[in-house]
């Protein structure tokens, strides 16, 4: 593929007080953010971008890692750096609407390849998100989510056996769940749940989100809620952290004393500081 280029004639002003490094990476971000760069062309190298502004390597290699991590550009071992694809934006907060429904919406060609879809014992974490005894029997549901055909997450459902045993025999790879649940059962989600944290993916994981192992996931577990307060699902999905950003929606607090009087399931977002205790 062609190297991009710059558009126009632009330069680094040496008199500014503002760092080098800063001034290269705005005339990146606008190529890229103006559409002229387009995702996966290849960057123009290093020692290029040192003779075109008369800088100094390390501040180039600076420049382009500062892009990487924050998702401009990617970079392929023995080829290059490349403009990155956009990461997709996921609401978490402000619509508790499921993966299959979310994407569709948005113009994904949206597949679901079925990994498992079979009765367990609950164990003691799914039990108690699910207010079951342990051991009770519920449907596991895990699934590779494609968007566009490439792989973005994977994800692991957990339902009470009792509400819908014939899911066990329903095909999930075009269709929503939650979309499914309402039709067919007249389950309707009410509310949810959604805890967010970091991980990273292992050997299994690497291999079916065609990553390398230890590159860096985005970890959501949740739980859905009818009307009535009963948890319907419990889920927990392992997202690519280069192709996904969650959009959380805020309302700030004026006073303290009203911390403790959001919910905690409430559209305002807060952090849980977890102790060694907790865990």
């Amino acid at each position: 593929m062609e190297t991009v280029q710059f558009k126009n004639k632009v330069i680094i002003d040496k008199d500014s007080q503002i760092p080098y490094y800063y001034q290269l990476k705005k005339l990146i971000i606008e190529e890229i953010d103006s559409g002229h760069w387009k995702p996966g062309q290849k960057i123009i190298p290093e020692i290029k971008i040192c003779e075109i502004f008369d800088i100094s390597r390390t501040v180039v290699r600076q420049t382009y890692q500062e892009l990487v991590n924050e998702g401009y550009l990617i970079k392929k071992k023995a080829k290059g750096t490349f403009v990155a694809e956009p990461k997709i934006s996921e609401n978490i907060v402000q619509s508790l609407m499921g993966f299959y429904e979310d994407m569709s919406a948005r113009g994904f060609k949206v597949e679901n390849k079925v990994l498992k879809q079979e009765v367990v014992p609950a164990t003691e974490k799914v039990a108690k998100e699910l207010n079951l005894k342990k051991g009770a029997s519920v449907i596991a549901i895990k699934r590779l989510r494609k968007l566009n055909n490439e792989p973005i997450l994977i994800d692991t459902a957990f339902l009470p056996y009792e509400l819908c045993p014939d899911l066990l025999d329903v095909d999930l790879t075009n269709q929503s769940l939650y979309a499914y649940l309402e039709k067919k059962h007249n389950i309707k989600i009410d509310r949810g749940r959604r805890y967010i944290s970091a991980a990273t993916a292992g050997t299994d994981e690497a291999k079916l989100l065609e990553i390398k192992k230890g590159s860096p996931l985005v970890l959501i577990e949740s739980i859905s809620y009818l009307k009535d307060g009963k948890a319907i699902e419990y889920y927990n999905a392992l997202h690519r952290g280069d192709r996904t950003r969650l959009v959380i929606e805020l309302k700030r607090v004026m006073k303290t004393d009203e911390i403790k009087n959001i919910p905690v399931d409430s559209t305002i977002s807060g952090l849980l500081i977890i102790s060694n205790q907790d865990k």
